[in-house]
């Protein structure tokens, strides 16, 4: 009995004998043409529309492989500096998402957005019940996970550009919503709403990163995907500092209304971006593609107009190849092909690599102001730490493009959950340690004592008077800040370089948005339990709580440990060919990977 993995072998001996028949013919015979091949062949007309744009260049494909095997990142900054740009104005629409993500978390800490959609306490205070608290952050989860969803079948079908525009103008109009919003109801359809653009930005400005720069930036230019994310928190963050005075329902309302700032000229931006080359190669839109790869490299002032041109065709020619070589071991691009064969592996490494970050304990940077609350200390003082706190995360990010130069990304990984486990670790440690002078000084793991003292600092008219904190509770606010510099300089970023490198160039935008879905559905788990971990009126288990991260932790290090693989340094086509050997996660590195090559085997 032929089994599927036969089947596939036989296609991909086919679809060569077929390539090097291409080499000696422009057009295939009709006897070709009509045999009956176990995988998808390029039709003769295909063949006839991309001869004319790689006319003389199929014996400078492995030459072009070569080159950018060998490209160090000087060569790559001096010849892709286009390709930067666009990938760095693309990645800015994470901005607008890391903006508004961290508002609404953040604001459950300010006094006005409390009295407005909070419920008034026993004690005269406002608190947002944990059960709203969750609902309203897992609405943009729950938009988000539509959003990426229609993306990854918008994108394939209209292109990223598009779907980019299309994504920004939805942005503009549901900001509205929760701008005028003034009951819980209002504002959790509004978060809904702008989850949906949310989901776009997060596929496409990953994808579209690692589908125009070379091997020697990919990594960098992923992970400034992460650095963008950093930069919207970083700024909502300022934002919200400045609003801790103001005692109006203004105090929420600029912040809503800052997000109107940014859709305009990111539009601009998308709109004379060149499209992704990969994509248009998948169209058998190769002319269109060739001007793509043009209006992304940079020609050298002493190259020879032909010498530029020929490495044009031998890319070209790399990306055809890649392109027919995935498709004759998986034909089909929709979700259900994620699920088969090869592809079922590295869809299994991209969405675990990303429900980890969620099961380090995250979501305390996510609920960082409400977090340093409940850990005891001010109002005041809580703002600021969370405006250090995504500093931090922001230099985290360049510490990380030092660190990729020298380490690899499952090396880096792996040392991230190491030191995120020991900093949640000892978080929930020192909240066991009881105080002193308690009644002064909330211990952090108590509910209704430290929320009362707390709460009454927090107060309309005392807003910027902050309760003396005892050094216990500052301990555990400089431990959350040490988590976010490790988290940010090797979980955080490593991350988007590993979804963009895993995946096959097929299947990359559909296998990063079920990658995205995963991580957006086990957000909603955390972001259900995280308020009840922290809120007084719930389980208030207070910096306690990093008794539970620590080991969530553990189960996320055992997974890297033997499942997850080194794809630093390695072509597409090269990570094709090592997942098809079925070669195990720890000798991804050593492993010896058998690239294309345009010239025909002598016979």
């Amino acid at each position: 009995m032929v089994t599927i993995i036969d089947k596939k072998q036989v296609g991909a001996a086919v679809f060569d004998e077929k390539r090097r028949e291409r080499h000696h013919s422009a057009t295939l015979s009709s006897s070709s043409s009509g045999s009956n091949t176990l995988y998808s062949v390029p039709t003769s007309s295909t063949f006839k529309s991309v001869a004319p744009v790689l006319d003389g260049t199929t014996s400078n494909a492995e030459s072009a492989s070569n080159a950018e095997q060998s490209m160090t990142l000087r060569e790559g900054l001096r010849l892709y500096p286009k390709a930067i740009i666009w990938s760095v104005l693309l990645s800015m629409t994470l901005i607008m998402e890391g903006y508004s993500t961290i508002l609404v978390p953040n604001l459950y800490a300010l006094d006005p957005f409390r009295k407005q959609f909070g419920d008034r306490r026993p004690n005269g205070l406002y608190e947002i019940s944990a059960i709203w608290q969750s609902a309203l952050v897992n609405g943009g989860l729950g938009g988000q996970i539509l959003g990426l969803f229609a993306t990854g079948t918008l994108s394939e079908r209209i292109g990223y550009r598009y779907t980019l525009m299309l994504g920004l103008v939805a942005m503009t109009l549901f900001i509205f919503v929760p701008f005028f919003a003034t009951s819980k109801a209002v504002l959790l359809i509004g978060q809904c709403l702008l989850g949906v653009p949310w989901g776009v930005f997060q596929c496409i400005s990953t994808v579209y990163a690692a589908d125009v720069c070379p091997v020697a930036l990919r990594a960098y230019l992923t992970t400034y995907v992460n650095a963008c994310w950093v930069l919207g928190q970083l700024i909502a963050s300022i934002v919200l500092r400045g609003m801790v005075s103001n005692s109006t329902t203004w105090s929420y309302r600029i912040p809503f209304a800052i997000q109107w700032v940014f859709p305009l000229p990111i539009f601009v931006a998308v709109y004379f971006a060149p499209e992704s080359p990969w994509w248009l190669i998948r169209q058998n839109r190769f002319v269109d593609a060739k001007i793509s790869l043009r209006r992304l490299r940079t020609k050298s002032k002493e190259q020879p107009e032909e010498e530029f041109a020929a490495s044009l065709g031998g890319t070209m020619e790399t990306m055809i190849q890649t392109n027919e070589r995935e498709q004759s071991m998986q034909s089909g691009t929709s979700y259900k092909d994620c699920f088969k064969g090869v592809d079922r592996r590295r869809t299994e490494i991209t969405c675990m690599v990303w429900i980890i970050q969620t099961l380090c304990g995250s979501t305390f940077m996510g609920f960082s102001t409400y977090f340093y609350e409940q850990a005891g200390l001010g109002s005041s003082h809580a703002f600021t730490l969370s405006l250090a706190q995504f500093t931090l995360g922001l230099l985290g990010v360049l510490v990380s493009w030092a660190l990729m130069s020298r380490f690899g990304r499952r090396t880096l990984y792996l040392s991230g959950q190491a030191l995120t486990f020991v900093f949640v670790l000892l978080i929930g440690i020192l909240a066991c340690v009881p105080q002193p002078n308690a009644p002064s000084h909330p211990d952090p793991g108590t509910n209704s004592t430290a929320a009362a003292t707390t709460n009454v600092a927090r107060s309309a008219d005392s807003v910027n008077l902050s309760p003396p904190s005892s050094p216990l509770n500052w301990a555990i606010a400089a431990l959350l800040l040490a988590f976010t510099l490790s988290y940010d300089a090797t979980l955080g970023p490593i991350c988007y370089s590993l979804v963009s490198e895993i995946p096959s160039t097929r299947l990359r935008s559909k296998t990063i948005v079920l990658a995205r879905n995963a991580y957006n559905v086990s957000g909603i788990i955390t972001n259900i339990v995280t308020p009840r971990m922290l809120n007084p009126t719930a389980w208030g288990w207070g910096a306690r709580a990093g008794f539970f991260w620590a080991g969530t932790a553990v189960l996320g290090m055992g997974w890297s440990w033997f499942r997850l693989p080194e794809p630093k340094g390695r072509s597409f086509a090269e990570l094709d060919g090592l997942f098809k050997r079925g070669v195990a996660a720890r000798k991804f590195k050593g492993a010896v990977a058998l690239r294309i090559s345009a010239r025909p085997r002598q016979e």
